[in-house]
């Protein structure tokens, strides 16, 4: 298992990482040579006191698309977090066709991303769109709307396909936490008359907690590195390019792979910090409850 870790996934990582120190590019890439920081921050001096700094650290590109990545990280794990909370809560419930209830709930989440992106480009096309169809004949909107091609609707384009097709996944983690909960704790607080709300308040959330929380981080860390929908839904838009999608560009489409793999070596360290916060902190709290 090591050693197939250390093929598949080790080796290209340091490669990378080698890379990002380089001035390589895609057709040269055994001629590179050692630039240090450069792709990072280079101040270059232009004699009589002036100059200027280089490099990913001060490019305002790069820091759009941090801004893009968190600001869809934030918003799809919110509304994927509360919806699935309340499917979650809805299959925990005894009912008929409870079964083919969470089948069918599970089947945005089957659906290949690259699939689901291009079969909601079809639905959200400003011509063709049954989207768009819909809302004109609701009279929500009064002319069809470039839902992808517009830079005012393209991030939430986005973020809608990203809630659907990934808010089972929440419900799943969610409701395996719901069915860890003891029966009994419900059947003593309904003997209590305890109201639904405040079961759910004193009782359920508390308890699910835990699984929430693992819940929110590994989507989270999942969204950090999105590609696909953006790159297949509104590949060229700024608005919406995210850290992997700027990475990507520069390796392969501007043949700056030096540059990109820089970026990628940037987001690689901002998903390991969080990883590494998020065990420590689970460590923190799992000998505070020990004492």
């Amino acid at each position: 298992m090591l050693l197939v870790l250390a093929s598949v996934a080790a080796y290209p990582l340091i490669r990378t990482v080698y890379f990002g120190f380089t001035d390589a590019s895609i057709d040269l890439i055994g001629q590179a040579q050692w630039v240090g920081f450069r792709n990072y921050l280079e101040y270059l001096d232009y004699g009589d006191g002036e100059g200027e700094y280089f490099g990913l650290l001060v490019d305002a590109d790069w820091w759009r698309a941090v801004w893009n990545t968190l600001r869809f990280t934030v918003i799809s794990v919110f509304f994927e977090t509360v919806f699935g909370l309340v499917i979650a809560l809805v299959l925990n419930r005894e009912f008929r066709g409870r079964s083919l209830v969470r089948a069918a709930v599970l089947i945005p989440w089957a659906i290949p991303t690259i699939v689901s992106a291009k079969m909601w480009a079809w639905m959200m096309h400003d011509q063709f769109g049954i989207l768009n169809d819909m809302l004109l004949r609701l009279h929500i909107i009064a002319e069809p709307i470039a839902w992808t091609a517009s830079p005012d609707t393209a991030m939430l384009a986005v973020l809608i396909v990203d809630v659907w097709k990934t808010t089972p996944f929440m419900a799943l983690l969610i409701l395996a936490g719901l069915q860890m909960v003891p029966g009994d704790i419900y059947e003593a607080a309904r003997l209590d008359g305890v109201g639904p709300v405040r079961l759910f308040r004193r009782v359920t959330w508390p308890l699910i907690m835990p699984a929430v929380l693992v819940a929110i981080v590994f989507r989270a860390l999942d969204a950090l590195r999105v590609f696909d929908i953006i790159y297949v839904l509104t590949p060229n838009n700024e608005r919406t390019r995210t850290m992997s999608v700027f990475a990507r560009d520069n390796l392969f489409d501007f043949d700056k792979f030096a540059y990109g793999s820089a970026a990628s070596t940037l987001l690689f360290l901002i998903i390991a910090l969080l990883t590494i916060s998020f065990i420590w902190a689970t460590r923190m709290n799992v000998e505070a409850d020990e004492r």
